[in-house]
């Protein structure tokens, strides 16, 4: 399944742009008009990502972001026509990732979104035998740097900046394969085999890659 994104914008034309250029880079988007429907929405299925609009009807985003953040760290991108320095400051001091002032670029909105929830997995964790280098783009066994290809490395070092944080096999294929769209479950399950055999092969448990059936994959500090 795609990752799903909570659109909160109360303006038909902004909303349909974003959701014909979200809907076309293959994430599921919930657009939601009033405050209180996202919320209830946000309370019913966490999304992968929200953006928030600042001005709606019955509120505005900066409630909304608050009320997310007292259960959740989810991203969040405030969408608004407001450009003054005060409100930016006050969306990123409540905890947005990002702010975009109307007008704006669908795309770049689009590129956003990727760049986001590419970090979103948040700062590299202590794991006793495996070390990431962003820098080099490696990831480091006892005896040195574990033979990987692009993709190995992009699943291994996902899993590794979040132990123990199950990853479904649709985010996995957004994270990891954004660029290769007809990436399927049998590409995701494939590379696992491989990355557990190249484990093995460098003296590490591969079983350190977990399976969660129905779920996803973790793995194992």
């Amino acid at each position: 399944m795609p990752l799903r994104i909570l659109l909160l914008e109360d303006e038909q034309a902004i909303a349909d742009t974003l959701l014909y250029a979200l809907q076309s880079e293959g994430f599921e988007v919930q657009h939601l008009r009033l405050a209180r429907d996202a919320l209830a929405a946000f309370a019913q299925q966490q999304p992968a990502l929200a953006i928030l609009d600042v001005g709606l009807p019955d509120g505005n985003g900066f409630d909304v972001c608050r009320a997310m953040r007292q259960t959740s760290d989810l991203p969040i991108i405030f969408l608004t026509a407001r450009s003054e320095e005060i409100d930016r400051v006050l969306g990123l001091e409540l905890g947005a990732d990002d702010y975009v002032s109307k007008p704006f670029s669908p795309r770049e909105v689009c590129a956003r979104v990727r760049a986001i929830l590419r970090r979103s997995a948040g700062p590299v964790q202590a794991c006793p035998v495996l070390r990431l280098d962003e820098g080099s783009q490696r990831i480091h066994g006892a005896v040195g740097p574990l033979p990987l290809t692009r993709y190995e490395y992009r699943l291994l070092a996902t899993l590794l900046r979040r132990p123990q944080r199950i990853f479904s096999r649709s985010e996995l294929m957004s994270l990891v394969w954004e660029d290769a769209p007809e990436t399927s479950d049998r590409t995701v399950d494939a590379h696992v085999k491989l990355l557990r055999a190249k484990l093995r092969d460098a003296g590490l448990a591969g079983e350190m890659i977990q399976t969660h059936r129905h779920m996803g994959y973790s793995l194992r500090v």
